[in-house]
């Protein structure tokens, strides 16, 4: 057998390592520019005379597309080719990142920013899905639980960085930094990483439902930012109408057999709590930072470094761990420190103290990030076979940026947000405090859900006791030998292209 065939290789080869340098390089860019950005917006704002319409859109611009199009983005992949879809991610979030370098007004830098969210889409679920399928059952935990670790942290330092460049060269170098790291990023994958797909699929894909999805959230996102009710109300009917469409059609781009899984279901109703308060958190506590705290952007970014930390850390064994427990203890423990954390944070005012007033807070809301991202992805990935790993994780990833889109656009109107309420440390700390609170409830919210619905499912061993190979959080196997009863072959890798 071949030990770089999908399916099979081992997290301590040098294939191993290849992979997981590429997957995490690839993810985060997607992942650092949804954090560094927020640094940023102030001058940006300042910049482009823009209001807080116009930064909210700079922010979900991207997370529209990204959120719309990643369902589709991880049926490509698995029809296509994971690693063929995730280097087009990679070239076209470069090439969208340097439109929005050279931007000359606020208008293409919206429009840019929707470009890197296709490219995003396209690289996210990609990334996931060649971390399942290339690895050996017995490392996958690992490879997932390095993956979450080392990607969360390219988000976490996402701030320090974004406030060093906007400090230095400018804020357009915030976007500038991916064509660099997609040159490195584009030459491994093509080199070090295995083809996979899903045998399965037929190759027809769902247009149709990615176009009612992306509707209803652009119109959704378009009534909460513009206050306008009737695109809220045209989003839902664009909802309802993308739920009916994908009931029914054969090639579901959101098949609801997924759901089937009550385990996959729950976690990524815990997914809508804790990614919507995590969106909501980072969009205002980098411009509570600066414009009430008095910060400057590099400071602000370097602020927020203990998170990275505690990630860097603690993540692959938080991993570990929730394969022992099980999903329900971290994900419902896990909110509830981030919730305190997101509480202590309402301490940031005008006269700061670091260590007694930010530090504190980012260390409780970090160790609440630890102990629930891992377990959550790994859990997420457990409830469906390798076969699905690229719709699974695009579906997963779906529901996290949608919430984070959400909230980003619901949070201002909610905490009453006047139009430049960013340029007024009064009006703005006011803003904080009511935002906070609210994204704190959601985290319990979360918790709560954890705890009522997510069950530890049983051992497959126990119904078929010859399985020795089970994947994360004791899921049913997920690969073996060809012929024998309860296990799903290997996935065969795609022939050289001629």
């Amino acid at each position: 057998m071949d030990d770089n065939a999908p399916g099979t290789i081992r997290l301590s080869s040098a294939t191993g390592r290849w992979v997981i340098a590429t997957t995490v390089l690839g993810s985060s860019m997607a992942l650092l520019d949804s954090t560094i950005v927020n640094v940023a917006l102030p001058r940006i704002g300042r910049d482009l005379n823009a209001d807080v319409a116009l930064l909210q859109w700079i922010v979900n611009a991207y997370t529209l597309t990204l959120a719309g199009l990643i369902l589709l983005g991880g049926a490509l992949g698995d029809h296509l080719g994971r690693r063929r879809i995730f280097v087009v991610g990679v070239v076209w979030f470069a090439a969208g990142s340097l439109l929005c370098g050279v931007t000359p007004d606020d208008v293409v830098l919206v429009l840019a920013r929707a470009l890197q969210g296709i490219g995003g889409a396209l690289l996210t679920p990609g990334s996931l899905a060649l971390i399942q399928a290339s690895f050996h059952p017995d490392d996958r935990s690992r490879a997932v639980g390095l993956w979450s670790g080392l990607g969360g942290v390219g988000a976490a330092i996402g701030p320090f960085v974004g406030g060093w460049l906007v400090d230095g060269p400018g804020w357009r170098w915030v976007f500038l930094l991916n064509v660099p790291l997609a040159l490195v990023c584009v030459p491994i994958a093509l080199r070090h990483v295995p083809e996979s797909r899903d045998p399965t699929s037929t190759g027809r894909f769902d247009i149709l439902g990615a176009a009612l999805g992306a509707a209803a959230l652009v119109l959704v996102t378009y009534s909460l930012i513009g206050r306008h009710a009737w695109a809220g109300l045209a989003g839902i009917l664009a909802g309802a109408a993308f739920i009916r469409v994908e009931r029914r059609r054969p090639n579901a781009m959101l098949p609801p057999s997924l759901f089937r899984s009550r385990l996959f279901t729950s976690v990524n109703l815990v997914t809508v709590c804790v990614y919507a308060a995590f969106g909501g958190f980072f969009f205002f506590v980098a411009l509570q930072l600066q414009v009430v705290a008095g910060y400057s952007p590099f400071k602000a970014g370097i602020s927020l470094l203990p998170t990275t930390a505690l990630l860097l850390l603690f993540s692959a064994k938080s991993g570990q761990l929730g394969e022992r427990l099980g999903p329900r203890i971290p994900l419902t423990v896990g909110p509830l420190f981030s919730a305190a954390g997101l509480l202590l944070i309402l301490r940031v005012g005008p006269h700061t103290s670091y260590p007694a007033d930010v530090l504190p807070a980012l260390l409780v809301m970090g160790l609440g990030m630890v102990t629930l991202v891992a377990p959550l992805t790994a859990t997420v990935l457990a409830s469906v076979d390798t076969a699905h790993a690229g719709i699974a994780s695009g579906v997963n990833n779906a529901v996290a940026r949608a919430a984070g889109l959400l909230a980003v656009a619901a949070l201002p109107l909610l905490a009453g947000a006047g139009p430049l309420a960013y340029r007024s440390a009064t009006q703005f700390n006011g803003v904080f405090h009511r935002a906070m609170p609210i994204c704190a409830g959601v985290l319990v919210v979360g918790s709560l859900t954890a705890a009522w619905l997510v069950r530890k499912p049983e051992l497959a061993g126990k119904a078929q006791p010859e399985c020795k190979v089970c994947c994360t959080v004791h899921a049913p196997p997920l690969e073996a030998q060809h012929g024998r009863p309860g296990r799903t072959p290997p996935l065969e890798p795609l022939p050289p292209e001629e």
